[in-house]
C-alpha cells in the first residue's frame, strides 16, 4: 500500500483529501497550526489553545462518520455569545483543555469522526506567521496576511515568530512516504507556514518520496499578485528545499461571471509559463476545475466552511489525475 502525505490546510487540502480517502492508500495530512483569523483566532486569544480550524477541516475531509456528526462539526453559531464560532472548533478547543496532550485530542476527534487517514499537526508549539514585502512593510498574523489585499509588492520573506520545532510524527510521515502532495491552497497562508517549521524542510530534502505540486487556479491579492505558474513553483521550491517532481496545472475553462468576480478583486487565472527551459520535472495539464459557483462570504459567518471562495478545484477530477501518478 502506497504511503501518501498531503501538506497544506484550508479548502484546497479538503478537496484533495476528499478524493483520496476512499482508495487503498496509507493517507496522512500534515496541517498548518498558524491560523489566527476568525473563530480560530478568537479561541487562540481567549483560551490560549492551539488553532483548531485547519485540523477540523482535515478531520472532516477524512471523516466516514454519519452525516449528523459531520453536519454538527460544520455548524456555525449565527448569534449570541457564540456568534461566528464553529462547533467543531469549540469541540477541539474543549478537548485540548481536558486532554493530557494534543495527540489525545487528535485521537479522540479521529475516533468520533471515523477518519480514514491520519491528521498530523505540523507542530504542537504556539507561533504566528509573518511576512515581509518588497515594499518594506511587515505583516504579522495569518489572519492579517490573508486580508492584506491592498499590498501590491511581492513577499520578500516569510517567517515564524517564535521559531518552533516540528512534530516528530510529521517528520516520520514525510521520511516514510512514497508520495508527497502539496497544494492547492493559499501559498503564504496555508502551505509555506508548514514548510517554515524547523525540521520540515530538512525532512523534505531527505525523503525519497515523489513530490507533487498542485498549482492554484487563481492568483491571490497580497500574496501572489500577478504570479505565473513559474512564480508559484519558484517560491514553493525555495521553502520546500527542492523542486517538486510533478506540477498539476488546470487547463479547464472558467465561467465568465466567475472571472469577472475575480477581476474586481484584482485576481486572475494563473498563467502557465512552465517549459523545459525553466522546469525539468513533469507538467500534467488537465481540466481539474469545479465550475460550480460558490458564494463568497466571510469565513466566520458561514454554516458551511467550504464556502470561502467563488472557485475551487474539483475533488473528483483531481482524484483521477493523482491516482494515475500514485497507482
Amino acid at each position: 500500500m502506497k504511503k501518501v502525505t498531503v501538506i497544506g490546510g484550508g479548502t484546497g487540502t479538503f478537496v484533495v483529501l476528499s478524493g483520496l480517502k476512499n482508495h487503498r492508500i496509507d493517507l496522512g495530512v500534515i496541517v498548518s497550526m498558524m491560523d489566527s483569523g476568525g473563530s480560530t483566532g478568537r479561541l487562540r486569544d481567549q483560551l490560549g489553545v492551539l488553532p483548531p480550524g485547519d485540523l477540523r477541516q482535515a478531520l472532516l475531509a477524512l471523516s466516514d462518520a454519519p452525516l449528523l456528526w459531520r453536519r454538527l462539526f460544520l455548524y456555525r453559531f449565527q448569534n449570541g455569545d457564540l456568534g461566528g464560532h464553529n462547533f467543531g472548533n469549540l469541540f477541539l478547543s474543549a478537548l485540548e483543555k481536558v486532554s493530557s496532550n494534543y495527540n489525545e485530542v487528535i485521537n479522540t476527534a479521529s475516533y468520533v469522526l471515523k477518519t480514514k487517514g491520519k491528521v498530523i499537526p505540523v507542530t504542537f508549539e504556539r507561533t504566528h506567521l509573518g511576512v515581509e514585502y518588497e515594499s518594506g512593510s511587515v505583516v504579522k498574523g495569518e489572519g492579517n496576511i490573508d486580508k492584506n489585499y491592498q499590498e501590491k509588492t511581492r513577499v520578500k520573506r516569510a517567517f515564524l515568530e517564535p521559531a518552533v520545532v516540528a512534530n516528530s510524527q510529521a517528520i516520520k510521515h514525510i521520511l516514510e512516504s512514497d508520495y508527497i502532495i502539496t497544494g492547492p491552497g493559499d501559498l503564504y497562508a496555508s502551505i509555506i507556514p508548514i514548510l517554515l517549521v524547523d525540521g520540515i524542510k530538512d525532512a523534505l530534502k531527505r525523503t525519497k518520496a515523489t513530490c507533487i505540486y498542485i498549482l492554484n487556479l487563481m492568483t491571490k491579492s497580497g500574496q501572489t499578485t500577478d504570479y505565473t505558474a513559474y512564480d508559484h513553483l519558484k517560491d514553493v521550491s525555495h521553502y520546500f528545499g527542492k523542486t517538486p517532481d510533478y506540477v498539476i496545472v488546470n487547463n479547464g475553462s472558467i465561467p465568465e461571471d466567475i472571472l469577472r468576480w475575480y477581476e474586481k478583486e484584482h485576481e486572475h487565472v494563473v498563467v502557465n509559463d512552465l517549459s523545459s527551459k525553466n522546469y525539468k520535472g513533469r507538467v500534467i495539464i488537465s481540466d481539474v476545475v469545479d465550475r460550480k459557483k460558490f458564494v463568497q462570504e466571510g469565513s466566520d459567518t458561514l454554516v458551511d466552511p467550504m464556502v470561502r471562495s467563488i472557485l475551487r478545484h474539483s475533488s473528483k477530477k483531481l482524484e483521477k489525475v493523482l491516482l494515475k501518478i500514485i497507482t
